[in-house]
């Protein structure tokens, strides 16, 4: 379930409320389950995939990639595994922990872990959104945002492209005014 933080200590969790408070971002949250194939599940659980495994993994999701075909021009899909056993995480995620945006949108379906969007509002108000398993977030090209990872340090994502020109950070320099949670 999504959690939604607010700059003055305020939380949400119900979708809709989480909905309401992004509706200025138009970033678009949803619920994808998983299924509960077994192949699936025990690929979910394990921290590093081989390419084929993270190619069965993909097929056994593509349902939702052909959709995203169909309706938003999607040409690509892969997946992120990210845990504290990979070589050099902190470098990594060093890329994306500064406040930027990207001149496409940022496609993401947790499907296992989580991680943390930070997004400023037009009104320069800043908010972050926990993202957690089995959830969709489109963040609309343009939408000032960061990302760092939970307290787990552990996320799975599949990220979704109709090119990989427009996904390059361009850092605005905007101070991030919220400090990540010691738990989330």
């Amino acid at each position: 379930m999504a959690i939604l933080r607010l700059e003055d200590g305020t939380t949400h969790t119900n979708l809709t409320d989480i909905e309401r408070q992004l509706a200025s971002l138009n970033i678009q949250l949803s619920r994808w389950p998983v299924g509960d194939d077994p192949q699936t599940r025990a690929l979910l659980a394990k921290d590093t995939l081989t390419d084929s495994e993270k190619e069965q993994l993909l097929q056994s999701l593509d349902r939702y990639f052909d959709e995203l075909k169909r309706t938003g021009g999607y040409q690509s899909r892969d997946i992120i595994a990210l845990h504290p056993d990979v070589p050099n995480l902190d470098t990594l995620l060093s890329k994306f922990n500064r406040s930027h945006t990207h001149a496409d949108d940022e496609v993401r379906y947790i499907i296992a872990g989580e991680g943390v969007f930070g997004f400023v509002r037009p009104d320069g108000t800043q908010v972050e959104l926990t993202v957690q398993p089995e959830e969709y977030i489109n963040v609309p090209a343009g939408t000032e945002h960061w990302f760092h990872l939970t307290q787990t340090r552990r996320i799975k994502a599949v990220r979704y492209f109709t090119g990989t020109e427009g996904w390059v950070p361009e850092y605005t320099g905007t101070p991030i005014r919220l400090s990540p949670l010691a738990t989330v």
